[in-house]
């Protein structure tokens, strides 16, 4: 359960200060609101996603003087799956949801580049991209495509993908030669293991935990935290931090519902929603040292591929940016390269400005 101590910690991180959560209080609203917003997921109370929903919920319901109330339902408990939820959102019944980069894929098959491997070096640099014009980019592209739902904001759902298996170390993509890996049925994600020479084996979330007891999976290419949070290391030996893909979490908002608002009520909500990325993306980082430390005590090793391993994982995923270049072209491509080159460039000065 989340309580005012845990809250008031998780806001004071972001510089928000007591005397600043002090003059958003959660009281009773002096007025009716005006407006309702309901933004649903999936995930438990005990996920970043509700912690990041609390802070944009505190932050917009004060700063609207109860004008606007927000109210959350985890759990599925507004819609109970993926499909459920986003035809909720395109259609207005829901305000706000979250979308994983495959999610976003169902709706803009283009969009699958967010999960090209080994696109992103790190979470610096994936904040600083998700936090640029390339976030811009999406948002138009999306409205154009779509039309009913606008990109508020890009925070994480658990960290990164990394190769986790029951039996074998993996270092290189040698070994991963012949492994049955476990994958959701993104053409993307298939096509990665493919290309490292695995057999890439489609299973349904709740089945996994079984499959990789019986043998029918030998491995799945999942974050620490959702690994840990299933129990999957009591089959799971062996992860290694190859880091393929970041697990990126994009927050829409109905298009028609932030048109509807004032000029200065879009504000609030623009900035609920950027107070709500800081939290989601702290906390996965946060919860990952407990869960890497579960996994230890289970008797899992961890590994950390070399500079030259990297690489050679790089080398030999380069079929998966060859087949979205295929079928999607290059555009998105060189967008995401451009962004990312510009923000090494802008991290690189910034530590030796601060270096001298």
């Amino acid at each position: 359960m989340i309580t005012w101590k845990k809250l008031a910690a998780t806001t004071a991180a972001f510089g928000f200060g007591a005397a600043a959560l002090s003059g958003m209080t959660v009281t009773t609203p002096a007025v009716a609101a005006d407006t309702t917003l309901k933004i649903a997921f999936l995930g438990s109370p005990d996920d970043e996603d509700y912690d990041g929903s609390l802070v944009l919920k505190n932050y917009v319901e004060s700063a609207s003087n109860g004008a606007i109330e927000v109210e959350i339902f985890p759990s599925g408990r507004f819609c109970s799956n993926a499909d459920e939820c986003s035809e909720a959102l395109l259609d207005g019944r829901l305000e706000i949801y979250i979308t994983t980069n495959g999610g976003l894929a169902g709706w803009y098959p283009p969009a699958q580049f967010l999960d090209l491997p080994y696109l992103l070096p790190n979470d610096r640099v994936a904040e600083c991209v998700f936090d640029g014009p390339l976030v811009s980019k999406i948002r138009n592209a999306v409205l154009e495509d779509v039309g009913a739902a606008r990109l508020m904001a890009v925070s994480n759902t658990g960290g990164w993908r990394n190769i986790a298996t029951t039996s074998k170390q993996v270092k290189t993509p040698d070994d991963v030669d012949g492994l049955k890996l476990r994958t959701i049925g993104a053409d993307i994600q298939i096509e990665l293991v493919k290309s490292l020479g695995g057999n890439p084996t489609p299973i349904a979330w709740p089945e996994v935990y079984t499959s990789l007891g019986t043998g029918v999976v030998e491995g799945t290419k999942n974050g620490i935290t959702d690994i840990v949070n299933m129990k999957f290391q009591d089959h799971l030996k062996f992860i290694s931090l190859d880091g393929h893909a970041y697990m990126a979490a994009l927050w829409w908002m109905n298009e028609d519902a932030f048109k509807d608002l004032s000029a200065e009520h879009q504000r609030i909500v623009y900035d609920g929603f950027q107070f709500l990325k800081q939290t989601a993306r702290v906390l996965p980082m946060r919860k990952g040292v407990d869960a890497f430390e579960t996994f230890k005590e289970a008797g899992g090793t961890i590994y950390s591929p070399t500079a030259e391993e990297k690489a050679s994982f790089q080398k030999a995923a380069q079929p998966v940016w060859e087949w979205y270049e295929k079928n999607f072209g290059d555009e998105w491509i060189k967008a995401a390269q451009t962004a990312v080159n510009d923000c090494e460039a802008k991290l690189t000065a910034e530590f030796e400005e601060a270096a001298k």
